[in-house]
């Protein structure tokens, strides 16, 4: 018997105004962690203002927490803010996860070792079959800090250079998700569109 999961549609404030696209476009699931403590603190971020001309801000489309829960903040039809240069292609779902938090570019504090619960894990691989089928042209599936490389000064020495995004980092279990599910890791070699 298949298993029963509920997502709970929570559009973000600003869900409207983002731009359209036809769920055709959709080949690319990004997996982040949110790199805050907890869904709160990522909800809080979601809703600020990042972008002034849209007055949207960033997100990913699903979120899921560590318990398994998974909200919808953005419907796969509107184009979410999760990953330069490959939103409008791309589902982006958080993982709840400390990240590297609250020391995001510290050069010391690069380690993400906060491990994804079980049930988080389900859930990620329960939304993953879901989406699939939904999305007829849904392929690939990477990780934000294979996306974007881009590296920032360190918060505690200028000098030095951290990468920008480390998630969902070297805790996910990569092999487990992809035995689990259809999608295909996106090639290293290409390009955003």
């Amino acid at each position: 018997m298949p298993e029963e999961r509920n997502i709970k549609h929570l559009p973000l404030s600003y869900e409207g105004r983002l731009t359209r696209r036809s769920l055709n476009k959709i080949d690319l699931v990004v997996i982040h962690c949110t790199e805050l403590p907890d869904l709160e603190a990522a909800r809080e971020y979601g809703e600020h203002i990042h972008h002034t001309t849209t007055r949207t801000g960033n997100s990913g489309h699903y979120y899921i927490d560590r318990n398994g829960s998974i909200e919808s903040w953005v419907d796969p039809q509107r184009i979410a803010h999760h990953t330069r240069g490959y939103n409008e292609r791309s589902i982006g779902i958080e993982l709840v996860n400390n990240g590297r938090w609250p020391d995001w570019f510290r050069s010391d504090k690069q380690v993400l070792t906060d491990p994804y619960p079980p049930e988080q894990l389900a859930a990620l691989v329960w939304l993953l079959g879901e989406l699939r089928p939904r999305l007829g042209n849904l392929h690939w599936i990477a990780g934000h800090e294979q996306l974007d490389k881009e590296k920032v000064s360190a918060s505690n020495a200028s000098s030095r250079l951290v990468f920008r995004k480390r998630d969902p980092g070297p805790m996910f279990p990569w092999q487990q998700v992809l035995s689990s599910v259809t999608l295909v890791p996106f090639p290293e070699q290409a390009e955003a569109q």
